[in-house]
């Protein structure tokens, strides 16, 4: 995919109205310092326009990137950082809720999870409630660069097992130092960009042999 325009062109609050967007959206959702700021930047092939914060938890809206006028990145909000109110995160949890619920232009979310450790509680509570808002979400296992090659596949199994991921579910291991995995990543966007689905089939199995090569 060759990115020409990027746009932060909407960003929502909590009681904020979602836009009415007439291209396909892209959302990715992680706890906070899983790298989400890192992987949408390398998706827009930009170093530092996904809105980053020194003190995790701060951002507090959902942020919609245009790209190419073609489609949009959504970066949800991160969740579980200890520092943060119950009822701030209910608040997010609502707004959250309310896009996955509403958004009609919505073909994906990504999940990412840090390769290196086990799922913890809120990254299987989020997967299990995107799947309860009727996705099937791909994940993204970020941070690969701070492995061995040999531990990859180990611990993809891992992150397999721990978010008790549906069968057939997608893994994509991607690197923001080394770029890795972000061609996959575009492969199963733009595969899904004229898709009335929410997933396809065809593109996550792409996508899972080009992972499998990967982790060899």
């Amino acid at each position: 995919m060759i990115i020409k325009k990027v746009e932060l062109e909407t960003v929502c609050g909590i009681t904020s109205r979602l836009p009415d967007n007439e291209h396909p959206e892209f959302a990715f959702a992680g706890k906070s310092n899983v790298g989400k700021s890192s992987l949408i930047n390398a998706l827009m092939n930009r170093k530092s326009f996904a809105r980053t914060s020194s003190q995790p938890g701060k951002t507090q809206t959902i942020n919609f990137y245009n790209i190419n006028d073609e489609l949009y990145y959504v970066d949800l909000p991160g969740y579980g950082y200890a520092k943060v109110s119950v009822e701030v995160k209910a608040k997010w949890g609502k707004m959250i809720e309310r896009y996955l619920q509403k958004s009609p232009m919505l073909k994906c979310v990504f999940l990412l999870i840090d390769i290196r450790h086990e799922p913890s509680a809120n990254d299987k509570l989020m997967y299990d409630w995107i799947i309860s808002n009727g996705y099937h979400p791909v994940i993204i296992a970020t941070k690969m660069d701070k492995l061995k090659r040999s531990q990859i596949q180990k611990q993809v199994k891992i992150v397999r097992e721990g978010l008790g991921l549906e069968k057939g579910g997608t893994i994509i291991p991607f690197s923001a130092e080394t770029k890795q995995g972000r061609e996959e990543i575009w492969a199963l966007i733009e595969s899904m960009m004229g898709s009335g689905e929410a997933v396809d089939e065809s593109a996550a199995v792409q996508a899972a042999e080009l992972c499998e090569g990967a982790e060899q």
